[in-house]
């Protein structure tokens, strides 16, 4: 087993005995098929809840978005998100001419799976902050990859914003039945859509 799988299941370990990282499936069950994941965003645990909640044939094919400024600030963040998690560095200081949905496209081309947040930021608030438009240019691009809603709750409270020691507390992701792009359907609507499919999985976990 190489070191960098022995460190995942390591993790996958560590946050499932720190939150419980429980997965409940409403909708649709867990497929090894490709996905876009998308969450609401509260802390900088939100990819590593989900990635230790999917089961474990589905991770290595599963790529979460991971800012470049902060996740390669040092050698080990650098490890541990390109060698473990498999991530898509997204750049969050760019010049015009840098499309920041390129990495993903990419990797969706490539037949990967994505988590990501489409708040773009972290909340400190109860509900969701509009989306911003790169689900609705991915569901415009891939309309044929199902679109998965998930609601992550209580990890905010394991790594409050600020914080480096986390905090045990039962957390969960609540995974919704998949969206797609309709026809003729505008991005505002479509992007008010998806969040209110998040905030729907707010009440089942």
């Amino acid at each position: 087993m190489r070191v960098a799988d022995a460190a995942g299941a390591l993790l996958a370990f560590i946050a499932r005995l720190i939150t419980g990282a429980q997965g409940h499936w409403y909708g649709c069950p867990p497929k090894a098929e490709q996905r876009i994941y998308f969450a609401n965003h509260q802390s900088h645990l939100d990819w590593v809840l989900i990635w230790a909640a999917l089961p474990h044939e589905l991770r290595a094919t599963t790529r979460p978005i991971a800012a470049r400024d902060y996740w390669t600030s040092s050698r080990f963040k650098t490890w541990l998100t390109s060698e473990v998690f498999h991530s898509i560095y997204v750049d969050r200081q760019r010049t015009q001419d840098q499309d920041p949905l390129d990495p993903l496209v990419d990797a969706l081309r490539n037949g990967d799976s994505l988590v990501i947040f489409p708040e773009g930021t972290r909340s400190l608030k109860g509900d969701p902050m509009p989306f911003k438009s790169g689900l609705y240019h991915l569901a415009e691009q891939f309309p044929t990859v199902p679109l998965v809603p998930a609601w992550i709750d209580n990890v905010q409270r394991v790594m409050p914003k600020g914080e480096v020691v986390p905090v045990p507390i039962l957390c969960s992701v609540t995974f919704g039945a998949p969206l797609q792009l309709q026809a003729d359907e505008d991005k505002r609507a479509f992007l008010e859509r998806a969040r209110q499919a998040v905030l729907a999985l707010r009440d089942l976990r």
